[in-house]
This record gives structure tokens, sequence and C-alpha cells, in this order.
């Protein structure tokens, strides 16, 4: 039980230091290259994509059926839909968040910063589930599939947190911000991932029943994520590159497939 909730943690630390190398772009850099943000973010939703069947989605009804009890088919739906749900309503939240934080100025303004950290970390909540779901999971079957599938849904995870770290600290530094406090602020939204992985992967360890519902439900917020904010994000600037960030997503499908049918 321990190793597994070690590897969440580890993996978890991983996306939070991602996030902190994309706020660190503050540092080394006046603001960061569109193309190759665009690029990162669509192999990212391209991996999350693919990931969130082979690794999660198709896990959870291979388990489901084994259980017995109610149809895979409804398991996985049930936990799917929930996934998404999750993510909405955590976007609703950043939306209000972000939108009390536009109103705040003058000596107000930590208040404001505060308020968009804050929304940041909601957002990252369900990312660290996902992760921390993923090698909870292993706890059922240690296979170099189900290993290479918890490892992808965390590189999935980890590399759209780069753009989202320079998301926060390149505006902060545009508004006059030091760099160093710039960065840390940027990496700071990432702190929540390690303790979301930790919870999520202890979840699943302890309670191996609603693991079909788990596997699903991450399955959701990934897809969510995917479709809702990195696919748009990345085909910002079409018209002046309009193949770039649709090849990222190319790319990163046909990488996840081919790890996945490579090593099942």
């Amino acid at each position: 039980m321990g190793n597994f909730v070690v590897m969440a943690l580890l993996a978890t630390l991983g996306t939070w230091l991602v996030t902190a190398l994309g706020a660190a772009t503050v540092v080394f850099f006046k603001s960061p290259n569109p193309k190759g943000l665009n690029i990162m973010l669509g192999f990212a939703s391209g991996v999350m994509i693919a990931a969130s069947f082979w690794s999660l989605l198709q896990p959870a009804i291979e388990r489901a059926e084994a259980a017995g009890g109610l149809p895979a088919y409804l398991v996985a739906t049930a936990g799917f839909l929930c996934g998404a749900v999750f993510m909405w309503v955590s976007d609703k939240i950043v939306t209000f968040t972000r939108s009390r934080a536009d109103h705040v100025q003058g000596k107000e303004q930590l208040h404001r910063i505060i308020m968009l950290i804050l929304s940041i970390t909601l957002h990252n909540i369900p990312e660290g589930l996902a992760v921390g779901v993923a090698f909870g999971a292993l706890q059922e079957g240690f296979t170099n599939e189900s290993l290479m599938g918890a490892i992808s849904v965390a590189v999935g995870i980890g590399l759209q947190n780069f753009p989202e770290g320079a998301a926060v600290s390149v505006p902060l530094r545009r508004e006059g911000y030091s760099r160093k406090k710039s960065f840390f602020l940027g990496q700071a939204s990432g702190m929540v991932e390690p303790i979301a992985g930790v919870l999520g992967a202890l979840l699943v360890v302890s309670m191996e029943t609603i693991l079909p519902y788990a596997l699903s439900f991450a399955a959701g917020a990934m897809i969510l994520v995917a479709v809702h904010e990195l696919i748009p994000e990345c085909q910002r600037n079409q018209r002046t590159q309009p193949y770039a960030a649709t090849m990222g997503i190319v790319l990163g499908f046909a990488t996840m497939m081919l790890l996945d049918v490579m090593l099942g």
C-alpha cells in the first residue's frame, strides 16, 4: 500500500516541479515563445485524451466486469460524468474567483493576487487526484502496462502544468512584480497537487470497490481539461500557425497510443 502512495507523491511532486519550471520562464525570458507553448499544450492534450481511454477508461471497464455488480458500462459512464461535472464545478469556482479578483483594485491588490492563486489551486485539485488515482490503481495489479499508464497520466498533467505556471508568473511580471515574486506565486499554484495525489491514491488503495469509478472519474476530468481548456488555448494563433498545435495534438495522441498498445 505504502509504495503506491509514495509513487503517487513522487509523481505529483514531479507535476509541481513542471509548474515551477513553467513559472521560471519569467526569470529567463521576457515572454514565453507562443509557438512552443501551443505545441506543448497540443501535445499534452493529445496525451491526456489517449491516456483517458487506454490508461483509465479501459482498465475501469475491465475491473468493473471482473467485480460483477452493476454493468461495466454504467460504472464507467457514471464515473466519467462525475469527473467531468467535478471539473466543470471547479471551473465555475475558478471563473467566479477570477471575476472577483478583476474588481479588486488599489490597496487591495494583495487580495486580488490571493484570489488568483486560489483559483489556479482549485483548478489543480482534480488533476492531482487523477494522478493519485492512476498510481493507487497499481495496487490491484502491477504490470508494465499499468505502470506506464500511470506515468503517462502524470506526464500529461505535468506537460499542461508548464504553460499554466507561465500563465501565472508572466502576467504578474508584466504588472511590475519582481522576477522572484512572480516565480514564487507562479509555482505556488501547483503546491496542492501532491496533497491531492496522495489523497487520491489513499482512497483507491483503501477502498478497492471504488477503483472502477475512480479511474473513470479521472478520465472524465482529464477529457474536460483537454477539450475545454487545452485545445482551445493552443489554437489561439491558428491563423499564423495553422497546424503547429494540431500536429502537437496528433503527436501526443500517437505517442500515448504507441506506448500503451506496445506495452499491452
